[in-house]
């Protein structure tokens, strides 16, 4: 069995889950701190849309966006010497693209069932901003946040569609775990097919089982008792 599928898929999520989690963390802080509903509407339904769209939709943006033809391409390949299409880069992005609305659903779901309470407690004692989002609601929402992390990396993982899209199946390169499946099944190899589904099943299923344990051992209650 290849096993650079695995090295490139778990480097992929790896990576795609750092800029990922910081994304989405930060974003869900600044859409629950929105005082505008119809805003606040618009804007998630945007940030959600990669979740309910077919993946090759999400892929055909990419390449239509950083496609070495368009503008965003064509400035990166001339100011930077980037060609983003059919790059391991490509992969992390699509990755990001496709698991950011489950790190962001999660964590605006756990900044949402902080207690108020305490955020005005903090603020009482002349605490800015800042500081009531890193020692306040963040630990209070760690839970849940932790558990779209999960859910997210688990995502980035599996993901195939977009992938395929704007990074391509180059072997050795971005050819990761979905898509060594894909490649195996259709020249007709079941035995390395298998082989690379119990691999992203084993991965996933241990993910999954993190998240049942931090649930279980924490729960949501730490969060604060909601509104």
């Amino acid at each position: 069995m290849d096993l650079s599928p695995i090295f490139i898929s778990l480097k992929t999520a790896s990576l795609a889950i750092v800029i990922t989690f910081f994304l989405g963390v930060g974003t869900a802080w600044g859409v629950v701190c929105l005082r505008r509903p119809k805003v606040k509407i618009v804007i998630d339904g945007i940030l959600t849309l990669p979740m309910v769209l077919p993946p090759t939709v999400a892929g055909f943006f990419l390449l239509y966006v950083f496609g070495v033809q368009r503008p965003v391409g064509s400035f990166l390949v001339r100011f930077f010497g980037l060609k983003v299409p059919f790059s391991w880069g490509a992969t992390v992005l699509a990755a990001v693209v496709i698991s950011f609305p489950l790190m962001y659903r999660a964590a605006r779901g756990a900044f949402e069932q902080v207690n108020p309470q305490y955020i005005q407690a903090a603020r009482t004692l002349g605490m800015p901003s800042y500081k009531i989002f890193w020692r306040v609601v963040l630990p209070l929402a760690l839970p849940g946040v932790a558990s779209g992390g999960i859910l997210a990396f688990a995502r980035a993982l599996g993901e195939f569609g977009a992938t395929a899209m704007i990074a391509g199946n180059i072997a050795g390169k971005t050819r990761t775990l979905p898509l060594a499946i894909y490649s195996a099944v259709a020249a007709g190899d079941m035995g390395s097919a298998m082989e690379y589904v119990l691999v992203l099943v084993g991965i996933a299923f241990i993910m999954l089982a993190g998240l049942n344990w931090l649930t279980a051992k924490k729960g949501y209650n730490g969060a604060g008792g909601g509104r």
